[in-house]
């Protein structure tokens, strides 16, 4: 079988490669592909992986070997999945491959945040701790976690990680999904959270309103769906609590972003960690970029060499499976 990878440098980069993949055929590699490039990239290949092309019906249309999709990441819009079932063709994603590394990055996020360390030790190599009259100085209002209400939006593996580690800072963890669990409260899964008496923290399971009106912090980690689009706006702004702060490792369109800038610009929205943008690359003159108490980064929580290796074992299953007739991370 012909194999075709169309965007491959975001997962690869300079420190890995899809070799193993050429056990089972030929392999094309393209670090990129353009929109116009994509059907001459993929040619007569039985094989497909992506990252981000759009794989809609006039592609499937005008490459009829086509008979495997494989998402090398975990959401799959870009992919009219429709369409690839009523054809026959099969279509995988990636899950879970970066559930510790975007959690971790959630708090990186977070803890700067918090404590603005980066900004703190660029101004002592600065000199402004030598020229401090006191042993020490601080540019921002520092922050203590524990006892915080840490509300989490989305409950899937990466949002079951971000209360673990929450619980263990001694937060306060409340959770809107749509799918709770039997039980209203749960214990972490991993490690011992506290609380502030020194008490094991139960993980609360709340209505999405409870969430908005009573969390100090709130993460997004639910999936990109048009109910969700713009979840985050005026209105639930206006519910929420006055200098909440806003993290989101999930999609950039869950959030409003002319509605969080001027949150952020009011004060109401203290402070805002955003690794993801309604549109990416963004423009140069996206609202959220230029303002002080807004850290955005370019969606590179996931982007760990741990997690991209995962990625890549996970996809080489992923196809293996398919050419043995079996079903491994099969969307249709």
């Amino acid at each position: 079988m012909k194999i075709v990878i169309l965007d491959g440098y975001t997962v690869s980069r300079d420190d890995l490669n899809w070799g193993a993949l050429t056990e089972f055929g030929e392999l094309g590699f393209f670090p990129r592909s353009r929109p116009d490039e994509i059907l001459s990239h993929i040619g007569d290949a039985g094989a497909v992986l992506t990252s981000k092309c759009v794989i809609d019906r006039s592609v499937m249309d005008a490459c009829p070997n086509l008979r495997y999709i494989g998402v090398i990441a975990t959401g799959y819009n870009n992919i009219d999945i429709g369409c690839a079932q009523e054809k026959g063709i099969a279509v995988t994603n990636i899950p879970a491959y970066s559930t510790a590394s975007v959690a971790q990055f959630t708090f990186a996020l977070l803890l700067e945040i918090a404590n603005s360390v980066g900004r703190h030790s660029e101004a002592v190599k600065g000199g402004v701790w030598a020229r401090c009259p006191d042993f020490c100085f601080t540019l921002t209002e520092q922050m203590e976690l524990a006892g915080k209400t840490m509300g989490i939006i989305g409950y899937g593996s990466i949002g079951r990680q971000v209360a673990q580690i929450a619980c263990a800072v001694g937060m306060r963890v409340v959770v809107y999904t749509s799918h709770p669990p039997k039980s209203e409260t749960a214990m972490p899964d991993h490690g011992k959270g506290f609380s502030g008496n020194g008490d094991l923290a139960p993980i609360s399971f709340v209505s999405l309103e409870t969430l908005i009106s009573s969390a100090d912090i709130i993460s997004l980690h639910c999936r990109m769906t048009e109910e969700n689009k713009g979840l985050i706006n005026r209105e639930t702004i206006a519910h929420m609590k006055d200098g909440v702060i806003i993290l989101n490792t999930a999609r950039g369109p869950l959030i409003d972003e002319f509605d969080l800038a001027v949150a952020l610009r009011t004060g109401k929205v203290r402070a805002a960690g955003i690794d993801v943008l309604a549109e990416e690359p963004p423009e140069r003159n996206n609202l959220l970029i230029s303002m002080d108490n807004c850290i955005v980064t370019p969606h590179n929580a996931w982007i760990t060499r741990e997690s991209r290796s995962r990625l890549i074992d996970i996809q080489y299953l992923n196809l293996e499976a398919f050419l043995n007739g079996d079903q491994l991370n099969r969307i249709v």
